[in-house]
């Protein structure tokens, strides 16, 4: 006990969490009165405050925060418990199932290892082309597996690959490329899984909180979050790309050729390609082209139909359902190299990240809660006076607010917390909210200043051969450029890929 109270006392952390939290949560339920006639606004306002800084100070697991709409919602009159428990489980949560399922088959059988070295052996072995090639490798494996496990993969790569470049490269000009090499996998991590909604936990949070604040909008699709998202992607990539090897590239004169097939002698070191890497490289590409083609697309008067439109009922299927038919595809076909397992066994399967499910579900749970008590309504209602900015002004401010606040948070937490009030925002201030809840979902991947801000960028920075000031610095520039490009493409290209006219409120977002 004396042990905990001087940890308390000692970390500004642990005293804003186990203080300062219950503290904000019991003053706005005694105290404030937001809406006398409405008191649910206020009790969601408190518990959505102490969702938040448990969240920030992490004093308990991010999961275990998560559970606290299921006890604190009912008795607090804000939700029935019966709904607040049906808000966990969706078919976005079996999206993000159903596509880790897979990414797990694919890092069991070192399937992801053998298309990033593949990827390194097409782009060449000078400086340039090393930093796109892993670059490369790392964003378009995170747009389907974890960006931890594709930094985590991709480092003992480089690692060898840079070792071999110490051998004949003068130290002062290797340890400096060395730094952008660790810092494009690191940023290449995040940059990747902007581009489809498996990618990351906020855009699969944005998806189902859209759906819950707004239930007569369009369906987000696999298919339009990737013609949004995939520009930005490459975009944001290039310019970091760009950006690293300008300021930690060698000069001319400075560099020794790598030996051409070093990495064609990884790759053979890997052996011939086995059946099953056959088997779930197969089912992978054949997911993808699933999810790509399964909605129908609309430019104007042009329309492409989906393999959806094929059933009876196409709105029954969704990218949740071909992403569970997929992956149980790979329990049933039987392993040649282990006769008695499958492809994909549960063994396999049980290293899912469920605290990352129970952390869909708290949002969720938060969004409805948000939308039953009218908190959403109240927060666009004080900030209405934004209605008189410039649209532009308003996507930028937001841009870099979710930035740099995320840099200090769970990305999925931080996108869970302000989506519901950027909806209420929106329909306040009369603008689509397609404007303002996009732009602050990409930036919430955004992440490249400090180590702590995600896991890519702890685990590069694990390997002492760079500083925090290394990646603060190159992290700041990358953060404002990012803010400017998703403003600038958002602005423009909204209407156009999503079907709205102007920035105008729709109907489907005019409550009833």
């Amino acid at each position: 006990m004396k042990q905990f109270l001087r940890n308390l006392l000692l970390s500004p952390r642990s005293l804003t969490g186990y203080i300062i939290g219950p503290g904000a949560f019991f003053y706005l339920i005694f105290f404030a009165h937001l809406d006398p006639e409405k008191p649910a606004v206020t009790y969601t306002l408190a518990v959505g405050l102490l969702m938040a800084i448990l969240w920030i100070t992490e004093i308990v697991p991010l999961a275990a925060t998560s559970l606290l709409p299921v006890v604190l919602f009912p008795l607090l009159g804000i939700m029935d418990g019966k709904d607040v428990s049906a808000t966990y489980f969706n078919h976005v949560i079996f999206l993000f199932i159903g596509g880790f399922l897979v990414a797990l088959a694919m890092q069991r059988w070192n399937l992801h290892k053998r298309i990033a070295l593949r990827i390194l052996m097409l782009t060449g072995s000078r400086p340039a082309s090393i930093l796109f090639g892993f670059m490369l490798s790392t964003a378009f494996l995170s747009m389907w597996i974890s960006n931890t496990a594709c930094a985590m993969m991709m480092i003992p790569i480089l690692i060898s690959v840079m070792q071999k470049l110490e051998e004949t490269t003068e130290k002062n000009v290797m340890s400096k490329y060395a730094v952008g090499l660790l810092l494009g996998v690191a940023y290449s991590a995040s940059i990747g899984g902007i581009a489809t909604l498996v990618g990351t936990p906020p855009n699969l949070s944005f998806v189902r909180i859209f759906q819950i604040m707004f239930p007569e909008a369009p369906i987000v699709s696999f298919t339009t979050w990737f013609l949004f998202a995939l520009p930005v992607t490459i975009i944001l990539f290039a310019f970091v790309w760009w950006l690293l090897f300008f300021k930690y590239g060698p000069k001319k004169g400075q560099w020794n050729a790598l030996e051409k097939g070093i990495f064609r002698q990884q790759y053979k070191a890997l052996g011939p390609i086995a059946f099953e890497e056959k088997i779930i490289l197969a089912d992978f590409i054949l997911l993808a082209l699933l999810w790509l083609s399964r909605s129908s697309l609309e430019f104007g008067s042009v329309k492409i139909p989906g393999w959806g439109s094929l059933f009876n009922n196409p709105e029954y299927v969704n990218d949740g359902t071909v992403a569970i038919m997929m992956a149980v595809i790979l329990f049933f076909i039987p392993s040649k190299s282990e006769r008695s397992l499958k492809i994909l066994n549960w063994e396999t399967a049980g290293k899912l990240p469920w605290h990352i499910v129970l952390l869909f579900g708290g949002g969720f749970a938060l969004a409805t809660g948000f939308k039953e008590s009218g908190l959403s309504v109240w927060f666009g209602e004080q900030l209405s006076w934004l209605s008189g900015m410039h649209p532009f002004i308003i996507i930028l401010m937001i841009s870099l607010v979710v930035t740099f606040l995320t840099e200090l948070t769970s990305n999925t937490a931080t996108i869970e917390m302000i989506l519901p009030i950027l909806a209420g925002l929106a329909v306040s201030i009369e603008i689509n909210p397609l404007f303002l809840m996009l732009p602050a979902t990409l930036s919430a991947s955004l992440a490249f200043m400090l180590p702590v801000a995600t896991p890519p960028n702890a685990i590069v920075f694990g390997t002492n051969r760079l500083t925090i000031a290394d990646m603060a610095k190159t992290g700041l520039i990358i953060n404002l450029v990012g803010a400017i490009i998703i403003t600038v493409f958002t602005y423009f290209t909204v209407g156009i890929i999503f079907g709205t006219n102007d920035l105008s409120l729709p109907a489907w977002a005019i409550h009833p």
